[in-house]
């Protein structure tokens, strides 16, 4: 479900590398939902939220350093977009996955997905091509 394709290619391999990661992580909750042998998938989602988080603050931490070594103009609302993610992988309330294993599955993958479409495709694409041109 979760391919990479050349339209995610930012031009910088290191974040390239790094976005790969988000769907290899986006592809394993998909792969947790849809698999019906697996009663009880609470321990598997924690694992992969928390697979998420610590990905998160290394990329994020990644591409906010390399912003500031290219002087990149934007770099304060770009944060902000950075750090409204962490507010809402932080703000993931554990109680309520147990309540409903797959909505939570789904709204982690819808997470993603939503990452990938507006924060990629948009934000992290213009960045690349400002601070590479």
């Amino acid at each position: 479900m979760f391919n990479w394709k050349d339209e995610y290619y930012t031009g910088v391999d290191f974040i390239d590398e790094q976005h790969k990661r988000l769907f290899e992580i986006a592809g394993m909750a998909y792969d947790v939902y849809k698999n019906d042998f697996i009663v009880d998938k609470f321990d598997r989602i924690v694992e992969i939220i928390n697979e998420l988080k610590d990905y998160t603050e290394y990329h994020f931490g990644e591409e906010e350093a390399f912003m500031i070594k290219n002087n990149y103009k934007k770099f304060l609302s770009h944060k902000v977009e950075h750090d409204d993610l962490m507010k809402d992988i932080n703000g993931i309330d554990f109680s309520k996955i147990d309540k409903d294993q797959e909505k939570s599955l789904l709204d982690l993958i819808n997470f993603v997905i939503d990452w990938i479409q507006n924060h990629i495709l948009k934000v992290d694409l213009n960045m690349t091509k400002e601070v590479i041109n």
